[in-house]
């Protein structure tokens, strides 16, 4: 196996011949620099290995049409409920123009997206949070899509995926927000009675009231590599008890060695492990 050195040094030649090339570096724009390895990568590259650094492994965000199109077969899929957007019930000051930004900037009317399509051939439900619209807040409108893309997998008899990545309830929506824990709680909770298949995917961030409703309440509860997973913050909870924590505290490994998680499954290797699931779940045998 190659050491770490190895591969930084192999980065280092390649990079250095990217220079020689086209006179200069890329420009800074289109090039995105590890926070784990200070290793620099094109974007593009990156982008192409699933928003993992090719030198360490660190896993970058990952919006939510490139999660939808890296989960389900060809990248095909059908959006639900598309049109349901965030309202500003509380009239909170600022709220609106947060909302204005965070839709110009992502193309996204909310920070959840669900959809319907195929996994290894078979059918299945997926919601995604989109971390860079508010932080993957939960909004009342995201809780009523995630609430009605579980209403959908139960009249269908789907199996579920639900990929998380929040920084909790929304605070600008006050206890519109924090609703929205007991009515996707309740929706899983008809949906498991059903005796149907819901899997969990903690990536980084999963906190706040996400963590303490619907993301934690999967028959199988897997996290990718290194996500935060908790309800306070390790900083809150320190401040708090008055005492230091492990320094892997909350992250994905600590959580699996504690037993909140059942796997800590790497990117590359999500889509297949999703696949066997719904295959086991289903009998082996793909429904066309």
């Amino acid at each position: 196996m190659e050491t770490m050195n190895n591969v930084f040094e192999k980065r280092r030649i390649r990079l250095q011949a990217m220079k020689t090339l086209y006179g200069s570096y890329l420009p800074s724009d289109q090039m995105l620099t590890c926070p784990k390895c200070a290793v620099e990568s094109p974007k593009k590259e990156v982008a192409a290995n699933l928003s993992v650094c090719p030198a360490c492994g660190h896993h970058f965000p990952m919006d939510a049409v490139s999660r939808l199109r890296a989960t389900f077969d060809g990248g095909k899929y059908r959006e639900l409920n598309r049109g349901l957007g965030a309202a500003d019930p509380l009239r909170f000051p600022g709220y609106a123009q947060k909302l204005r930004e965070a839709k110009h900037k992502t193309g996204l009317r909310e920070a959840a997206v669900t959809a319907q399509g195929k996994i290894g051939g078979r059918p299945c439900v997926a919601c995604v949070l989109d971390r860079r619209f508010l932080m993957g807040s939960m909004s009342a409108a995201v809780g009523e899509k995630i609430t009605l893309a579980i209403e959908h997998a139960l009249s269908s008899r789907l199996p579920l995926i639900l990929f998380a990545a929040s920084g909790g309830a929304r605070m600008q929506e006050g206890i519109c927000s924090l609703m929205q824990m007991a009515k996707t709680s309740a929706a899983l909770a008809r949906f498991d009675e059903a005796g149907l298949l819901c899997v969990c995917v903690l990536t980084d961030p999963t906190t706040g009231g996400v963590t303490a409703s619907f993301a934690s309440l999967g028959d199988v509860i897997l996290a990718e590599p290194g996500a935060l997973i908790g309800f306070a913050g390790p900083r809150v909870i320190e401040q708090t008890i008055g005492q230091k924590l492990p320094e892997d505290f909350q992250r994905a490994e600590f959580m699996m060695a504690h037993g909140f998680v059942d796997a800590v499954v790497p990117r590359g290797e999500l889509r297949e492990a999703l696949s066997r699931l719904l295959m086991l779940h289903g009998g082996g045998n793909a429904d066309g």
